[in-house]
């Protein structure tokens, strides 16, 4: 099954005790139809999600961010603490699609290090306007 929508905070990751790490996010999907008097009603719903794949991916995983999830979706149930019975929908990931990019995190890598050739920089400045066409 596929689903789209957007990462509605910044994605988790989340080390088990025995050396597996799951990322955990959760993402909206925006619905919306005209009911029988003719008012247009928005419906949202929240999808749980988990990825068991790489780690590497909560980076990109960020507010905002529009994505298409493949996977299988399942639903569960409990009662809180309070007494109230709650449920929530899961969605077990297989295969992320990064659509639309989300709000810049603090902790957005910086791919400016020094460990960059000083020749490609020379390169990045070289601005010759004697182009042949």
């Amino acid at each position: 099954m596929n689903i789209v929508g957007r990462i509605t905070k910044n994605a988790e990751v989340n080390a088990l005790a025995n050396d597996k790490k799951v990322v955990n996010f959760s993402v909206a999907i925006n619905d919306s139809y005209k009911n029988k008097q003719g008012e247009r009603v928005d419906q949202t719903t929240f999808y749980n999600c988990s990825y068991w794949i790489s780690s590497n991916v909560a980076k990109i995983l960020t507010k905002g961010t529009l994505v298409e999830l493949t996977g299988k979706p399942s639903a569960s149930a409990w009662i809180g603490k309070d007494g109230e019975i709650r449920s929530g929908l899961n969605f077990l990931t297989s295969l992320i699609k990064v659509h639309g990019g989300g709000f810049k995190s603090d902790s957005v890598i910086d791919n400016t290090s020094s460990s960059q050739p000083q020749n490609s920089k020379a390169l990045l400045e070289d601005k010759d306007d004697d182009l042949p066409f």
